[in-house]
């Protein structure tokens, strides 16, 4: 398919889920002497860089897009990296309107050391320092959130699901409102890390390890094809599966569709992946794209982003154009 990417302009699209921080603590070792009071070498940080992850990655490449507008919902804690993120969205072009914002939660936060040395080109990811939540989200913030979405709902085309935190925003209440939305005709696109079983009436974007574990272990995570049609079956929606260099996998009305991924050589950085496919599916069928032609738009998205490491990139309108060129 020929694609006019101007028609990505109009959508309005929501995203509703776990938004995070990512911090990037760039460390040179050649700076580092042992501490005088422990016998420690510390991490002499030269240069730090923060970027919305989580649903924030998501909203982050969906404006890159450039659709008509992006639509933030999410509970962020009132502590310095909320305010971080709230700003970076904003400043991006993100309605933040839909933000809830409770101080008894700290905001989701992945703090990522990468450590070089004499070799300029060869850095380190040292283990990550996580800020996250143990305890579900209050009644009241539940209320709140559940206002903000259905606020929000009226302005959108399509509404995009980033269900990743086992004590997140998305609770019973919320995924049961969703739903509702679904079944009264609001284009949703879920991607859920353990809970994609739970949802129905909507379209369903896992990877093949995700699909399989709805089953049981009864479907092997190899049989893309059929995990997709028995998400389909399961949900009554068209479903998805991603599979890595593979493509992903389309049921749509019981036909089963593979589409392919886009050749990549070199190294890569696949951190992220997920959430470019997602982008750039929401933006192409909010353009009205068909389903199997919005998959191959969003795969191409996604060979643009694992070409930038040490980051969870985005893929512009421009990169994309050239991408979809190429095989």
């Amino acid at each position: 398919m020929k694609y006019d990417l101007s028609m990505l302009g109009k959508g309005r699209i929501g995203v509703i889920g776990d938004f995070c921080l990512d911090v990037y603590w760039h460390a040179d070792m050649t700076k580092s002497e042992l501490s005088r009071e422990t016998p420690h070498f510390p991490l002499p940080v030269v240069q730090e860089r923060l970027s919305p992850g989580g649903a924030g990655n998501v909203a982050m490449n969906l404006l890159a897009l450039e659709p008509r507008s992006v639509h933030a919902i999410g509970v962020f804690g009132d502590d310095w990296r909320g305010m971080a993120l709230k700003s970076l969205l904003k400043e991006s072009g993100a309605d933040i309107s839909g933000v809830v914002t409770d101080p008894t939660r700290v905001t989701n936060t992945y703090i990522k050391p990468l450590r070089k040395g004499y070799a300029e080109n060869v850095v380190y990811e040292d283990p990550r320092l996580d800020f996250t939540n143990y305890d579900a989200i209050s009644p009241a913030t539940e209320k709140r959130l559940l206002s903000s979405l259905n606020s929000a709902a009226k302005k959108l085309d399509v509404l995009c699901v980033c269900d990743q935190m086992p004590s997140g925003c998305i609770t019973h209440a919320v995924r049961d409102r969703i739903i509702a939305l679904a079944k009264k005709g609001l284009i949703v696109i879920v991607d859920s890390r353990d809970r994609i079983g739970l949802y129905t009436d909507v379209i369903v974007k896992p990877n093949e390890i995700e699909a399989a574990r709805v089953f049981e272990g009864a479907i092997a995570p190899t049989a893309f094809a059929k995990l997709a049609a028995a998400l389909e079956k399961r949900t009554g929606r068209p479903a998805i599966v991603t599979a890595g260099d593979r493509g992903c996998y389309i049921s749509d009305g019981g036909k089963s569709t593979h589409v392919p991924a886009r050749k990549v050589t070199g190294e890569i950085d696949f951190c992220g992946a997920g959430d470019t496919f997602l982008s750039g599916l929401a933006c192409a069928i909010a353009a009205g794209f068909p389903l199997t032609d919005s998959a191959a738009l969003a795969c191409a998205a996604s060979a643009v982003t694992i070409k930038k490491l040490k980051t969870t990139g985005t893929a512009s309108r421009t990169e994309l154009a050239a991408r979809l060129k190429t095989p």
